[in-house]
């Protein structure tokens, strides 16, 4: 195997053991003959496979010291946060901040969109909006978060802004993870039926501002029920 192949494994392994909490922010990783014996790799392999996540904020090296995992604040490789939005359950900040990404993004895209969509967008919301009600009647998270993420989708596309949607692609794996781990709660899927509902009643009336105030509304009640259900704070 390829040496870069190694490193990359080597990397995304340590990688996987940060956002789980085996190595916590502030906590040192194993020496580099620990790692060396533990991936059996070369001592070079596992020092490149270090210095690939100093350079993505993930952790810092100081020397004579050790290498120290960093906050989540301080990383800023995308792919590296997303895993720990995606993977690791425990990480309110991941979360919460999320959310308010989405809050920033999908107002905005709301409001764009009340004066482009179609028709034809709106009876595909509405569908997607429909499938959600039947799966909460079922009980089935699987078919729920899809509808949920599919109705998101029509209202960024319809904002006719390519960059919303190219902004958003990248998160559509912690999205999705993330909205299976809220709507197991039932109460979250009431709560955001009642929201959908709201949007796509806003998006049909043309009005931008109470499209954009709509889906606010939607992003506030789906922070105040992740604090509430999920991350209990």
């Amino acid at each position: 195997m390829a040496r870069q192949s190694l490193v990359g494994m080597v990397s995304d392994d340590l990688l996987n053991r940060i956002v789980s909490g085996e190595f916590p922010p502030g906590s040192t990783l194993p020496g580099e003959l620990d790692l060396t014996a533990q991936h059996e790799v070369s001592r070079m392999t596992v020092r490149e496979a270090v210095k690939t996540l100093e350079a993505q904020g993930v952790v810092r090296i100081e020397r004579g010291r050790g290498t120290y995992v960093n906050e989540l604040r301080r990383w800023t490789s995308m792919g590296a946060v997303l895993r720990a939005a995606a993977d690791g359950e425990k990480d309110a900040t991941a979360a919460v901040q999320l959310i308010e990404l989405r809050r920033m993004l999908e107002s905005g895209a709301a409001e764009l969109a009340a004066t482009r969509i179609t028709a034809e967008d709106l009876a595909s919301m509405l569908e997607h909006m429909t499938a959600m009600g039947e799966a909460h009647v079922a009980n089935d998270v699987g078919r729920f978060v899809e509808a949920d993420l599919a109705f998101h989708d029509v209202i960024l596309h319809a904002s006719g802004n390519i960059f919303v949607a190219v902004l958003f692609a990248p998160l559509s794996h912690v999205l999705s993870a993330r909205r299976a781990q809220t709507s197991k709660v039932v109460q979250i899927q009431a709560n955001a039926l009642r929201e959908h509902a709201q949007v796509l009643e806003a998006l049909a009336s043309g009005d931008p501002e109470r499209a954009r105030l709509a889906m606010d509304s939607h992003m506030a009640q789906t922070m105040s029920d992740l604090k509430t259900y999920v991350l209990h704070i």
